[in-house]
Parts: structure tokens; C-alpha cells; sequence
């Protein structure tokens, strides 16, 4: 059997190497032209608002870096992702172009993890991988390049040690994301570990009244389902608890949710005893808390609707949605094409998959937008909306004219 190898969580020094490609590829300058102005652009009767903080993360860049520098290092040898190493199709479909292929999702070559030899390369993503699965590649002896992002593997550490402590982790995420699912494994390393993933302050009272006495194990277990550890008893599970969050989730529900917990523990065992049953540090990612902020301020300042551009699958860029719908209309976009007209707008509905078409969008006259982006949207991407929204506008006021 192969010796278990070495992971690798840095760079091989290519980065110089291959900056044109990542430079060619997600690169604006016109987003750097409208950073160096203030983050404003005026065209004609538009004028375009960019948040302060918007697009790809430091977490992101590092993972793109990687998997580029990953390629060159081994361009004659097999790589794999293990999943799509960011939620965004043009990146995916980018690193398809470069021959590296995906293990798991909707990218799936249909190489499986047994197939993997140890001459094989394979690239974790920024989102991490479940523990059972990086023990496998450990095993196969194969190059491992592990991309994870620091925030995600900082809510690792939280619950690695809630669990040898009898803490049961809840998490605030969705149970089905791959971060979550890599988050809620490390829980599962040790006897008796348990985790609970806990989707919005809804299921989180549910919780909170099972802990004060008012709820039925059964009930709970109903509607939590494969979001809860396998054998979780909630009479046993929830006597103590550590939270954690998905790093990516509104950073404002993740600290309430938090509260929630902790005072329902505080009026079922009182505070002093409490404080030896509730474990809780703050796992919010910056870059997410960065980009929110950004959100808040950019609505405070006026605009008149807002295009937040990010994968329709990505959590982060649809809580940048949430909040804005708070302020202004808002509209999810993934990409250019979405932008049909003045007139039409395709977006995908928040909390949904739903994908609506709204007619009209733009208003007449003149007219503020805020433009921002998910922490997985490239710049060349965001410029690319821009540039179509300009257009449309362009072509009704030549078509008023005629």
C-alpha cells in the first residue's frame, strides 16, 4: 500500500508563470478604471455605484492560484478537483478548459475516488473536503493540493474541539453545501460527535424550544432530517453545544442565531451553568462581513436598484441579494446574458432556484445602480454586465431618437 502522503497548502512559486492566463481570463480594467474614480462611472443617463468591497475574496484568488500553478507543475499528469473549486461557472468551465477535470458535482467526469492512482494530482477547493474523503486520498499516496480557505479551516478548529468535550456542534449553514458538509465531518471524527446544521432563525427557535422543554424529539428530528448527525438524540445531543457557522451565511443571522442558543440554555439551566454548556466564537468570514457592509453602505448612500452578479448557486452573493432587497429593488444576476434588454431582466429569485424574468427593470431618465458581486465572480465578469447595461441603454435612447 501506498505511504500516506504529504498535503500541500502552498504555492509552488509558479504564480509569475502563470499570471497572463489568470490576468487574460478574469481580469477588468475597466473595474479598475471605476475603483480609481472613486467607484463611480457615469454613461450617459446611468450612473453605476460599485461597493467598496465586492468580487473575488483573498480565499478565492489563493484557490484559482493553485489549481493554475497546480496545472504547470504537472502538465503530463491526471488532476482531479474534488468538486467545483469555487461557485462559479466561468471559473469551472475555465479550469475544464485546462484539462482539469472533477470528481463530484455537476461537473463530474465519471472517474471515481477509487480510481484515483497515486500518480494522479488532486486539488481540494476553497470550500475544503469532508474528512473521510481526504483520509481516502491520503491513502492513494497521491500529489494533494489543498486550497481550503484559512476562514473555513478557522471554524474547523472550533468544532474539533467541541466534540472531545461532549459538545455537540450547531452549525449555521446549509446542510447540503459543501463547506457545511466538510465542516459537520470534523465532528464525526470522535466518539460520540455530533452536530446539528440549523438553516435560519426558524429551525434555529425550533431548537431553542426543544432545549427550554417545550419541544418533542420526534418532531425535531422530522424536520431537521440528514441535517442532523446520524444517531443524533436530541434529549441526550443538545445538554451541550459550541456553534459554528458556514462562513459564507448573513453574518448578522449567524450572531443572532448564536443568542438565540445561548439564552434558551441560560433560562433552562440558569446562567452560571449555562456558561459551561454554550460554547461560542465568532467564525464569521471578514471578506463575507467586508462585502455585506459594503452592501449596507452603498444602499444608505441611494441608488435605485441593485445588480448583484455572482453563480446562482452561490450562498454568499445570495445574502448580498437579501440585503439589498431591504433598500431597492435587486437583481440577481449571473452573467451578461441576463441583461436582455431596457426592458427585460432574467435574475434568479432569492431563497429560490426559481429564475424570473421582470419587465421593466430599468427605470427612464436618469438613474443610480449599484453594481456589486459574490466573493466567487471574476472582474472581467462584473465588467461584462456593465458594459451590457450600457449598451441596452445605448441602443433605447438611439431608438427614442430615430
Amino acid at each position: 500500500m501506498s505511504q500516506p502522503t504529504e498535503i500541500i497548502r502552498k504555492s509552488f512559486g509558479l504564480k509569475e508563470e502563470v499570471k497572463p492566463q489568470l490576468t487574460a481570463s478574469y481580469h477588468s480594467p475597466l473595474i479598475e478604471s471605476i475603483k480609481a474614480n472613486g467607484f463611480r462611472l457615469q454613461s450617459g443617463r446611468l450612473n453605476f455605484r460599485l461597493a467598496q468591497e465586492f468580487g473575488f475574496c483573498y480565499g478565492v484568488d489563493r484557490a484559482i492560484d493553485y489549481a493554475y500553478e497546480t496545472k504547470a507543475k504537472f502538465p503530463n499528469r491526471r488532476i482531479f478537483l474534488t468538486n467545483e473549486i469555487i461557485h462559479n461557472q466561468r471559473v469551472n468551465a475555465k479550469l475544464l478548459e485546462l484539462g482539469i477535470q472533477f470528481l463530484y458535482g455537476p461537473y463530474a467526469c465519471g472517474v471515481t475516488m477509487d480510481q484515483i492512482t497515486k500518480d494522479d494530482v488532486v486539488i481540494v477547493p476553497a470550500f475544503g473536503a469532508m474528512v473521510v474523503e481526504m483520509s481516502e486520498l491520503q491513502k492513494k499516496g497521491c500529489v494533494i493540493v489543498d486550497t481550503t480557505c484559512g476562514s473555513v479551516m478557522s471554524v474547523w478548529k472550533r468544532v474539533d474541539s467541541y466534540a472531545p468535550n461532549g459538545f455537540t456542534s450547531v452549525i449555521h449553514g446549509k446542510y447540503d453545501h459543501e463547506e457545511t458538509r466538510a465542516t459537520s465531518s470534523r465532528a464525526l471524527q470522535y466518539d460520540g460527535g455530533h452536530y446539528l446544521v440549523v438553516r435560519d432563525k426558524e429551525q434555529a427557535r425550533m431548537v431553542c424550544e426543544f432545549i427550554e422543554g417545550r419541544g418533542n424529539s420526534e418532531q425535531l428530528l422530522k424536520e431537521f432530517g440528514p441535517a442532523a448527525s446520524p444517531g443524533f438524540d436530541p434529549d441526550r445531543d443538545l445538554q451541550r453545544i459550541g456553534c459554528a457557522n458556514q462562513t459564507t451565511m448573513l453574518s448578522s443571522e449567524s450572531l443572532e442565531i448564536a443568542n438565540m442558543l445561548q439564552e434558551s440554555m441560560c433560562r433552562r439551566y440558569g446562567s452560571e451553568e449555562a456558561a459551561a454548556r454554550f460554547r461560542h466564537f465568532d467564525t464569521i468570514c471578514s471578506a463575507t462581513q467586508d462585502r455585506q457592509d459594503a452592501i449596507l453602505k452603498l444602499a444608505a448612500e441611494g441608488v435605485d436598484l441593485m445588480i448583484v452578479v455572482g453563480g446562482y448557486n452561490s450562498s454568499n452573493t445570495g445574502h448580498l441579494v437579501e440585503i439589498s432587497l431591504k433598500h431597492c429593488p435587486a437583481y440577481h444576476v449571473k452573467d451578461a446574458e441576463c441583461i436582455v434588454s431596457s426592458h427585460l431582466i432574467r435574475h434568479k429569485k432569492v431563497f429560490s432556484t426559481d429564475i424570473l424574468e421582470t419587465s421593466p427593470w430599468l427605470p427612464e431618465g436618469s438613474v443610480t445602480i449599484g453594481i456589486t458581486a459574490g466573493a466567487s465572480t471574476p472582474n472581467r465578469v462584473i465588467e461584462e454586465v456593465i458594459e451590457r447595461i450600457r449598451q441596452i441603454a445605448l441602443e433605447t435612447s438611439q431608438d427614442c431618437q430615430s
